[in-house]
């Protein structure tokens, strides 16, 4: 028994210098960085916009792996169930990892005890836009003609979290905005410019240019400062919504277990890259706001964000069954 014993000692502290070293020698291999959307979408831009420098920073390919699927939620689960190496790494998104905990009531994950989040890489403002067809200037005109003509007030939405943010936008106002979902941001914006909705809360890339055009009248932007892009645009709280501020993210998050030294070092240098001036001067071309913060304090917004949308969510009465 003594000898066993001796044996079984000896093997376990074999594997425990193994594994201490190869969390000192990481990365000794290429990492892929698993992207929930297919090629050319908001997140895959984001992510292959540093992919490169990060992988320069670490000494070994940082490939972008696209695995598209039910709103992100195949490559979220995929990297949930991935070892915990270092070596499978998500680009998660704010529906993804915060709205959908708030609105299904089964999922496969959960993001505050499936992942780690190392940092997050930028976060983005949406729009209030409405249509040209109609006389609203502001966001006040837009919640004196919803209350007056009920049966005309709907809003294009082309996901769950335009819809929250556009019910969020309802409980502060009291307009009675009826939802008509669409495919896509770019549908739901042209749906806007045509006079099929009188309005809707999208995103910069699909509405920024229309904006310029003339297409659709912007009313304001839910970011809690203006947008540098469209400086004379008001906040909501400066038209006169207060507490109705709505900011979505993209970050980096690993599989739960993946050792601390390794989550260290993807911290540092995720943060160190976003900070270099030609992808820092990127992010803002893409009019998102940079943001490479430590793995603390996105941890403490992911919470944050799952607490308030699930408020919004029980408040509207959505949720999706699965």
């Amino acid at each position: 028994m003594k000898i066993i014993g001796t044996t079984l000692l000896a093997v376990a502290t074999l594997l425990g210098s193994t594994a201490v070293q190869a969390q000192d020698n990481y990365p000794s291999k290429p990492i892929r960085l698993v992207v929930g959307f297919a090629a050319g979408g908001g997140n895959d831009i984001l992510a292959r916009l540093f992919n490169t420098k990060l992988g320069e920073a670490l000494g070994q390919p940082v490939v972008v792996e696209n695995k598209p699927g039910a709103g992100a939620v195949v490559a979220t689960e995929y990297v949930a169930k991935s070892p915990p190496d270092g070596y499978t790494l998500l680009i998660g998104a704010s529906g993804a990892m915060a709205i959908n905990q708030a609105i299904y009531t089964r999922l496969s994950y959960d993001t505050r005890r499936d992942f780690i989040p190392i940092t997050m890489i930028a976060s983005f403002p949406l729009f209030v836009v409405a249509t040209p067809t109609m006389p609203l200037g502001t966001v006040q005109d837009l919640v004196t003609f919803a209350k007056a003509n009920p049966g005309k007030a709907n809003y294009a939405g082309s996901s769950p979290a335009f819809q929250l943010a556009t019910e969020l936008f309802k409980i502060r106002t009291g307009a009675p905005l009826e939802y008509i979902g669409y495919k896509s941001s770019g549908e739901s914006v042209t749906a806007v410019i045509k006079g099929e909705v009188i309005m809707s809360i999208v995103d910069a890339p699909a509405v920024s240019g229309h904006i310029r055009g003339g297409q659709v009248r912007a009313l304001a932007v839910t970011s809690a400062r203006r947008s540098p892009d469209f400086p004379n645009l008001p906040t909501l709280q400066e038209a006169g919504v207060a507490n109705a501020e709505v900011g979505l993210w993209s970050g980096i998050f690993a599989p739960a277990g993946t050792p601390a030294p390794v989550v260290r070092k993807l911290e540092a240098e995720a943060r160190r890259v976003l900070r270099l001036p030609e992808v820092h001067d990127r992010l803002l071309g893409l009019s998102v706001e940079p943001s490479a913060s430590s793995s603390e304090e996105f941890a403490k917004v992911i919470s944050a964000d799952i607490e308030r949308w699930t408020t919004v969510a029980k408040a509207a009465n959505i949720k999706i069954e699965q």
